[in-house]
């Protein structure tokens, strides 16, 4: 019953931003007929801006009062080891459903790495605590079930902006539910105790990535345009291993 309302809630949250989209596109429609100017790959992605950009803001918003505050003092508080301890529990989580996204992938040889990563650090790792593979040439070599999806055929959709979760598509959101799914929150029982997890899986996350965020913050114009396109274009190398295809240029308008 728990999967399905969980699938319910994602099914209800994409909806409610289709609509919330759509509703901002029509209301943008009557500039149609001005002379239109070259848009980025980002742009033409992003029919959903408006909507995006109110949901980037709150994200912001919950980031500033409560996630960043908290990630500072965690950073502050544990020794580096922990944190990295920390860390690495969640990230060998992670690398077993990569293995297993690899097999569906129909890449046999880096599945069978992943999979032998996960074994060896949730074993001699003390269940990942420890990162004692990538010492053996075993490196990561993440998947998720979103690239899974780019990879049978998949178009990603538009770009979209999700509560909490931040930066996605159409499609990687249609897959987070699976990809949360095997997280260690989602497999122990008790609302309380699935929040704390997440909560710690959380901060660990934020706390490493508190460079990144202010040189983000020095270096961007624009943050939601940064996020969006960095997003998009890394997204698309990692569904192709790196190796992208070139974008079709975008169709010229039709003469009046």
């Amino acid at each position: 019953m728990r999967a399905i309302q969980r699938w319910l809630l994602v099914a209800a949250l994409l909806a409610a931003s289709a609509a919330a989209g759509a509703a901002d596109a029509d209301a943008s429609a009557a500039d149609a007929d001005a002379p239109p100017a070259r848009q980025s790959d980002g742009q033409r992605l992003d029919p959903w801006e408006p909507f995006n950009r109110r949901v980037f803001q709150f994200n912001d918003d919950v980031d500033d009062a409560i996630v960043h505050p908290v990630a500072n003092v965690y950073k502050k508080v544990l020794p580096e080891i922990v944190r990295i301890g920390v860390l690495n529990f969640y990230r060998n989580f992670a690398d077993g459903w990569s293995a297993v996204n690899h097999l569906l992938q129909g890449k046999a040889a880096s599945g069978f790495e992943m999979g032998l990563r996960f074994a060896w650090n949730s074993t001699f790792g003390v269940f990942g605590l420890i990162d004692m593979a990538s010492e053996l040439g075993l490196e990561r070599q993440s998947e998720d079930f979103g690239q899974t999806l780019g990879r049978w055929g998949f178009a990603s959709g538009p770009y979209l902006v999700l509560p909490i979760f931040g930066a996605s598509t159409v499609r990687d959101a249609i897959a987070l539910p699976l990809d949360r799914a095997m997280t260690p929150g989602a497999l122990v029982s008790g609302g309380a105790n699935r929040l704390g997890i997440a909560g710690v899986e959380l901060i660990s996350v934020r706390a490493d990535y508190l460079a990144a965020t202010q040189l983000l913050d020095e270096i961007a114009l624009d943050r939601y345009s940064f996020v969006r396109d960095a997003y998009l274009s890394r997204r698309r190398s990692l569904v192709y291993d790196g190796d992208p295809p070139d974008l079709p240029e975008p169709a010229a308008p039709a003469p009046k």
